[in-house]
């Protein structure tokens, strides 16, 4: 969990992700922080995002991206 939140800082340093219930209806990310974070989530737990998982509920917290991770085939 550690780890999305270090790529989630990195991606958007103004916010702290870790006060948020809901990452998207909080403003914190866009449609493309959502495709960068895509990219970085690929990149770093070696996993292929299905295009049609890529939608807001499953960036809306830590959460949900971690068991996107786990879905995609990704140990985390």
């Amino acid at each position: 969990m550690e780890e999305i939140y270090k790529i989630l800082k990195e991606l958007r340093p103004e916010f702290d992700f870790t006060e948020s219930e809901d990452f998207v209806e909080d403003g914190f990310l866009d449609s493309f922080d959502i495709i960068s974070l895509v990219s970085a989530i690929e990149e770093k737990y070696n996993v292929k995002i299905d295009g049609l998982d890529v939608v807001p509920e499953n960036f809306c917290s830590a959460d949900a991206i971690v068991a996107l991770i786990r879905k995609s085939g990704g140990a985390i």
